[in-house]
């Protein structure tokens, strides 16, 4: 049974008695749970398909910001704590991944590390330096979201809407670029990367430093596209998923 707070930060668009991995989504700065809701209808029947529900968005618009994102993995650490009891995989893309990374070593500090950790489109830990600052000015922050995915930006031409998205948007900004990162404990468990080979904001070299920050084995997956490649080429991506998923699962059920 789930609890109060755990239904708080968690958006479940599959996730019954049937499902005995549960994949955990991290959404990219700016956005919400949504961004994952098509994944359960591609990923394999016995997969639990849940999305993490970030403040100051969706149906949680009311709720306040947090300072960090360290802070923000505090509380996402701890709202979710009972899902370890599961086989537990956690995938994040860009700022989604520096938060998965985070709540993985709160969960394998506290003696519950989950099965397995999959980073999208961002930089490891502790190889932030270097990187662009995003904040600015709003019309310095929709330029960029909009360089990204030319979409969005209908959305920022209507003032009723841009009133809507732009401040989670601006406030996740924030807390990327006052995420300093630097060096972490190890992870006990496997790390599987993936990234666009167009990315701007991060290359398939820097994504295999991620293969630095686990005991574990790492994998990298480059898929056609930019930042967001996880759009047009999400039938790949989840193809490729429900492969680590599967021998994730198998190798969990022959260690037991």
């Amino acid at each position: 049974m789930s609890s109060p707070v755990e239904e708080r930060w968690i958006r479940r668009y599959r996730d019954d008695d049937g499902c005995g991995t549960k994949l955990v989504c991290f959404p990219a700065a700016g956005a919400g749970a949504s961004a994952y809701r098509t994944w359960s209808s591609g990923l394999p029947s016995d997969i639990g398909v849940l999305a993490v529900r970030y403040p100051g968005r969706e149906d949680r618009f009311g709720d306040p910001f947090p300072p960090r994102l360290e802070a923000l993995a505090d509380d996402i650490a701890d709202a979710l704590g009972e899902l370890t009891r599961h086989r537990l995989v956690l995938f994040g893309h860009s700022m989604g991944a520096s938060l998965a990374h985070e709540v993985a070593l709160r969960f394998q500090e506290r003696g519950c590390p989950p099965t397995a950790l999959c980073v999208s489109g961002r930089r490891p830990t502790h190889a932030l330096a270097g990187r662009q600052m995003i904040s600015g000015t709003d019309e310095e922050i929709i330029a960029h979201v909009v360089g990204f995915d030319a979409s969005r930006a209908a959305v920022f031409a209507d003032a009723d809407l841009r009133e809507i998205v732009l401040p989670a948007v601006r406030a996740d900004y924030h807390l990327v670029d006052d995420y300093s990162g630097g060096r972490r404990p190890l992870l006990d468990c496997p790390v599987y990367g993936y990234t666009g080979d167009e990315d701007s904001e991060v290359s398939p070299e820097q994504m295999s430093r991620w293969a630095e920050l686990t005991r574990g084995a790492f994998r990298l997956r480059v898929l056609p596209g930019g930042h967001f490649y996880l759009r047009g080429e999400e039938a790949a991506l989840l193809a490729d998923l429900s492969d680590v998923l599967g021998d994730i699962k198998f190798r969990t059920k022959t260690t037991l």
